[in-house]
Order: C-alpha cells, then sequence, then structure tokens
C-alpha cells in the first residue's frame, strides 16, 4: 500500500526535528553555565527516549522538575518513547504526588535532586513505586547509554499527556492531551506571541503548568531559544532580560508585579512580549509594566484547553485611545485563538446570551485544542461538555465587538442583598489603588445583607494605607453596595502558578466567624 502523501500525524515534537535540520548550530537550550544547540537538543531528546522506553513498558513517564533543560526534553523524549508525559507540580505534598503516580499508572519518574525529600515521602506511600531517574549523574548515564529512538504516532489524537488539575475541590483530575491539539495550539501561541529565530523565551511560566501552555514546542517551533529558569527571582529576571536579551516571557499577573516593582526594575532599551494568564491583569500593573518596555497580551484558558483558548486580541485602531481606556480593554479575555471555535456566553439552558456586554452567561469552548477528556472519569468528562461544549465554570459577558469579558468565577459571584457583585470588577478598582500591589475579594456571610465583599491586600513594600482608604478608594469607583466591608492587610496565598488562592481566603474567615 502507497502511504499518502498529503498526510502526516500531527505531533508537537516534529518541531524539533525542523529546528535541529534548519538550526542545528544555533543555540536551543540556556540552563544556568550550560548551553545547548538545536542539534544537541534533539540527539539528547531521542536518546532519552531510547533510555526511557525500555524501563516505560508503555505506561506513562512522570516527571518532577523545575524549569530546567530536564523537563524541556521530557516534553519531546517521553513522547518520542511512546508514552505520555505526565508533569508533576513541584508545590504539592507527598500524598498528592503519590496520588498522581498511582493514577497515572507511571512508569517512571525522573526526578530533580531538589526533590528528593519529596520523592522519598511519595514513594513511601505506593506499594508498586515507579522506577526513579535522579537528574544529574543517573540521567546523564541513561543518556550517553541509549541507543536514539523517535516514535511517531499513527493516530494524531492518541495521549500525548496527563495535566493534573489543582484539586481544590477534591481529587485532582488527569486532564488528557493529545498530539494534534498540542501541535495546534504550539503554532497559535507561535503566531500570537510573533516568536521567531531571533526571539528568546525566558521560562517564568512553569512548564508543568499545562505543558508550559505548549510553549515548550511553541519555542522550538519558532527555533527561538530557551532560557531555563529554576525560580523566579525576580532579580535573577531582570539580569536575564539585560544579559541573554530575553524578548518573551509568560506568567501570571503576580509575576508581573514582581517584576514591575522589583528593586532591578528599569526601562528595557527593547520590547519585552508577556503574555499573561490566571486573572485578569489589573490597569495599574499594565500602566507600569508599559512603562518598563514590557508589552503584555492578556491570555485566557485552563487545564482542559491547553492553556490559552482565548486572546485579547489587540486592534490597531485602540492604539489612540487614551491610556486608560486602552488598559480596561486589555483586561478583557478576547477571542478564540487562531485554532479554536468561536467562543459562546451560554445561559443556563444551553442558549447564547446577547452580545449587549451586560447579559451574564458561562464561557463555554469547543475545538482542537480542547482535551481528549478525563483520565479514567468519563463521568466527570461527560459533566464536563454536555452538549459537546466545554463548560469553564467562568461566567462573563460578550460585548457588541465579539470580545468576552470575564465577571467572575460562578462560585466567586457575590449575592448581596440580591445583588451581584463581580468580585474581579471589585478587586480591579482596589489595585488602582497607589499604595495596592495586589487584591483578593471573597463573599463574608452578613446578617442583614445574606454576604457582602471581604477585601485581603497586599501593599508594596513601604506604602501604607488604612481600611477606609481602601474603602472610600472603590466608593468614588463602582456603586457603593460594591465596595468591601473589610479590608485585611496580609500576604495572599496562591498556588504554584501564582494563582490567588481564594478557597484558602474562604476558609480563614470562617475560621474568625
Amino acid at each position: 500500500m502507497v502511504r499518502d502523501l498529503s498526510f502526516e500525524p500531527l505531533t508537537p515534537v516534529s518541531f524539533l526535528d525542523r529546528a535541529a535540520s534548519a538550526h542545528g548550530d544555533r543555540v536551543a537550550v540556556i540552563d544556568g553555565a550550560s548551553r545547548w544547540t538545536y542539534a544537541e537538543l534533539h540527539d539528547r531528546c531521542r536518546r532519552l527516549a531510547g533510555g526511557l522506553a525500555p524501563l516505560a513498558n508503555g505506561r506513562p513517564v512522570a516527571v518532577l522538575a523545575p524549569n530546567t533543560h530536564v523537563l524541556l526534553e521530557a516534553n519531546f523524549g517521553v513522547p518520542w518513547a511512546g508514552v505520555p508525559l505526565v508533569a508533576i507540580n513541584t508545590r504539592l505534598a507527598p500524598a498528592e504526588v503519590a496520588y498522581i503516580l498511582e493514577h497515572s499508572e507511571a512508569s517512571v519518574l525522573v526526578h530533580d535532586p531538589a526533590f528528593d525529600e519529596l520523592v522519598a515521602g511519595a514513594l513511601g506511600r505506593l506499594t508498586a513505586p515507579p522506577t526513579v531517574v535522579r537528574a544529574g549523574e543517573q540521567y546523564e548515564r541513561l543518556l550517553a547509554s541509549a541507543t536514539p529512538r523517535a516514535v511517531v504516532p499513527d493516530d494524531e489524537r492518541a495521549l500525548l499527556s496527563i495535566n493534573y488539575t489543582s484539586g481544590t475541590t477534591g481529587r485532582p483530575k488527569g486532564v488528557m492531551y493529545h498530539h494534534r491539539g498540542a501541535y495546534l495550539q504550539a503554532l497559535a501561541m507561535v503566531g500570537h506571541t510573533g516568536l521567531s529565530p531571533s526571539a528568546v523565551h525566558l521560562w517564568t511560566l512553569p512548564m508543568f503548568h499545562c505543558n508550559g501552555w505548549c510553549f515548550p514546542w511553541a519555542v522550538t517551533a519558532a527555533a527561538a531559544t530557551h532560557v531555563c529558569l529554576e525560580k523566579v527571582d525576580p532579580g535573577l529576571v531582570w539580569r536575564l532580560l539585560r544579559d541573554e536579551g530575553v524578548t518573551h516571557l509568560n506568567g501570571a499577573p503576580t509575576v508581573l508585579s514582581m517584576l514591575a516593582y522589583a528593586p532591578d526594575a528599569a526601562p528595557l532599551e527593547r520590547t519585552v512580549h508577556v503574555a499573561t494568564g490566571g486573572a485578569p491583569p489589573s490597569p495599574a500593573i499594565l500602566r507600569r509594566m508599559g512603562e518598563l518596555g514590557f508589552e503584555v497580551t492578556h491570555l485566557y484558558g485552563l487545564t482542559e484547553t491547553f492553556g490559552p483558548a482565548m486572546i485579547c486580541d489587540w486592534r490597531p485602531e485602540w492604539n489612540g485611545l487614551a491610556v486608560e481606556e486602552q488598559a480596561r480593554l486589555k483586561a478583557r479575555q478576547g477571542v478564540g485563538n487562531m485554532i479554536a471555535c468561536r467562543v459562546r456566553v451560554v445561559d443556563a439552558d444551553g442558549a447564547d446570551v446577547p452580545a449587549d456586554g451586560t447579559s451574564v452567561g458561562e464561557i463555554a469552548l469547543r475545538g482542537n485544542n480542547v482535551m481528549l477528556g478525563y483520565f479514567k472519569d468519563a463521568e466527570a468528562t461527560e459533566r464536563a461538555a454536555p452538549d459537546g461544549w466545554f463548560r469553564t465554570g467562568d461566567l462573563g459577558v460578550l460585548h457588541p465587538d465579539g470580545y468576552v469579558e470575564l465577571r467572575d468565577r460562578s462560585k466567586d459571584v457575590i449575592i448581596s442583598g440580591g445583588e451581584n457583585i463581580a468580585s474581579v470588577e471589585v478587586e480591579q478598582a482596589i489595585a488602582d489603588h497607589p499604595a495596592v500591589l495586589e487584591a483578593a475579594v471573597i463573599a463574608v456571610p452578613d446578617e442583614h445583607w445574606g454576604e457582602v465583599p471581604a477585601a485581603y491586600v497586599t501593599l508594596h513594600e513601604g506604602a501604607s494605607a488604612t481600611e477606609a482608604e481602601i474603602i472610600e478608594h472603590v466608593r468614588a469607583r463602582l456603586a457603593r453596595f460594591k465596595a468591601p466591608k473589610s479590608v485585611t492587610f496580609t500576604e495572599l496565598p496562591k498556588t504554584s502558578t501564582g494563582k490567588i488562592q481564594k478557597y484558602v481566603l474562604r476558609e480563614q474567615a470562617r475560621g474568625t466567624e
């Protein structure tokens, strides 16, 4: 039978074949003092595949590592071994890591020495622990002794990776990614963020988070340079921005805040493209980042959508608007990315809400960058997409221009005296106060109103503000009933990807009732 010359199964690992062929002599990876070309990265990933395949025996390979070359190589080497990749959140507890290893049926665990204690605690909870490969000398021996290989999937919708959700409301779910979706999502990220062979991408976003929003494959598709970063240290980030000529980075608004107000912060001589998601960036942060030379693009997505499914696609006609209006527009979640289906905002019956900018509904997504489903959980998969459209759990409005704006997580809407209050709106008003670094707003019980907004605020270092000042600041900008009834000045609890953990604040609030 003659092979179909017009069809090749899509897989994101093929981008490394192309990069090694066309840009093999150029630097692909910078990790501390180590540097590898694309030809060398290609060889290392194929050797990793050859070393892992007999150990994996057809079962997933888990990796527990920070943003080093090890996790980057795993995004290519593990699929080339013919098995799914399970990148584990490095901030989890031993019991959580053990659950993921067991649930995913991982055969091998590759881990960084920094997590020796965490790994020991996790493996001690398992009756059939995976084979362990420790990064460093053992890992390098595995590569040196391996025969290079690269398995290409026959089915582009075959399982590429399993990414576990945070599990804040129960056991984490294993979100299944397919080769086709990751390939197309990576190309969308190349197009929307302007990656090219001259780009230098700094890894401020955890690679374990949605496979780094598919940027391990996107940066490689563009034959750009990966700059690894074990920890988001603002001083180090600013040094790398200058010394390595960084042009691109990603992260939650919290990362932007860390960089914007770091002691080393100073205007750059070139534009650095930043993609941010997880929460709408406040106008204050957007203004500050703009002053420093960062061009911020707001993205929106979930683990179930390979990372960013929507982008606030900037229109050139908006360039002439006032700064405040530009900031308001940039904080919107936007439209489906170039490979996604049109985003819908639907009511409880699944019907589209009017595109009037005020009618609230749930954001629903569909397309090639939506998961295969939850691993070993058909019931949860069915609930997530009852009619073929994935329900995000996020509430938003659709503007007349087709752009979606998030109003809240469905569980974060505050209903006070029959009035709906979007906590995001209140948070942005608070964050516009010059003394405020970041803010979170939750609902707390109230005998008269049922529930009212309560604010938790972190101030800039050396800045000061009182509860009364913050409340009055909000009242001057929003309806008075939307202003917080209390303000607590504190450090905000966050996930490993920089998202504020509101459920922790809710638990704290319940404990003080």
